[in-house]
């Protein structure tokens, strides 16, 4: 019998994810804290809904205090201020050849790897739009780029075994050896994201408003100013050009911006999930856990970030009702 996928943590990413592997024929183990969403699952009753896909899969489920075996291969898929806590828990449960890949926002690998090893932490970059409306229910808005990469950029044997697999659920996802350059171009893009949820505007009206220009070339070029220092050669994806920003392009930079507006005005997931949880969830966001690494990169390299730091500042606000 074939040994399962574990996808660890079954919300927007792992439960899209999950549940395409599910449809294709291949055996998932999914492990997530929501007892309803676990038993959901197990009772098959696992539906994909939106404009990409509309199917309903079912699969084993358990929560993480009923885990056992060996596994040697997790997609680790919960936000990234649960990274740790989630690391710790699964760590148990990994094979000594077995690899967690970091399905995640942000730069989560460099948390898993204190954890589990480098040797045993392989780099992801998802971008796709989804959002867990409730247990059993994930509407999956829109298709955005995937990629894997080893984090050292080698062309292994399990890292083209996990591309095919990632090609089961995004038939055009990449295999880089420039894993870290997607990574830091996502906390460019990112950045911008966690500022339009300081309104209740749309993702795409926010970065269209000729107004808010001067604020995302800031931030973005803040972020990637860290990425420069830490010798990262920041990728582009969707419509976000991050050389255009790097070199202050004032024609690219326009491009690129209506690029991105386009690409999320074409996605029903009208708004990120850091508004989700913010406006809908009334829970903690997982931005200061997402940039954290950012900032201690900054201090490492003696770059002030005044942009990220009042946008952390004022999404806590938000998150203790002071907003």
């Amino acid at each position: 019998m074939e040994e399962p996928i574990v996808v660890w943590g079954a919300g927007a990413i792992g439960g899209t994810i999950g549940a395409h592997l599910v449809r294709a024929g291949r055996p998932v183990l999914f492990v997530d804290i929501v007892p309803e969403h676990v038993a959901a699952i197990a009772a098959g009753r696992l539906r994909i809904e939106g404009p990409v896909a509309e199917f309903t899969v079912g699969a084993p489920a358990v929560t993480p205090d009923r885990m056992s075996g060996r596994h040697r291969l997790i997609l680790l898929a919960v936000k990234a201020h649960h990274t740790e806590q989630a690391t710790r828990m699964l760590a148990p449960f990994l094979a000594e050849d077995g690899a967690v890949v970091s399905c995640q926002n942000g730069l989560n690998e460099l948390v898993i790897a204190e954890i589990v090893g480098r040797e045993r932490t392989i780099g992801a970059f998802v971008n796709f739009g989804a959002d867990w409306m409730g247990p059993g229910h994930i509407h999956y808005a829109n298709r955005g780029a995937v990629v894997v990469g080893e984090l050292d950029g080698a062309r292994t044997p399990r890292i083209e075994a996990l591309h095919a697999l990632m090609r089961l659920f995004e038939p055009d996802a990449v295999l880089s050896d420039n894993i870290f350059g997607y990574l830091w171009g996502k906390g460019g893009y990112g950045a911008i994201l966690k500022a339009s949820a300081l309104t209740n505007d749309s993702i795409a009206d926010f970065i269209a408003d000729p107004a808010r220009r001067g604020l995302i070339v800031a931030l973005v070029r803040e972020v990637l100013s860290i990425a420069a220092a830490e010798g990262v050669t920041p990728l582009g994806f969707n419509g976000f050009d991050p050389a255009a920003f790097m070199r202050g392009d004032a024609a690219a930079i326009d491009a690129s911006i209506a690029a991105m507006a386009a690409f999320n005005r074409a996605s029903p997931k009208t708004h990120s999930g850091i508004w989700r949880d913010l406006a809908v969830r009334k829970r903690q966001t997982d931005v200061a856990a997402q940039l954290a690494p950012a900032q201690a990169a900054a201090r490492r390299h003696g770059l002030a970030t005044p942009m990220i730091d009042r946008l952390v500042s004022l999404i806590g606000a938000i998150e203790r009702g002071e907003g």
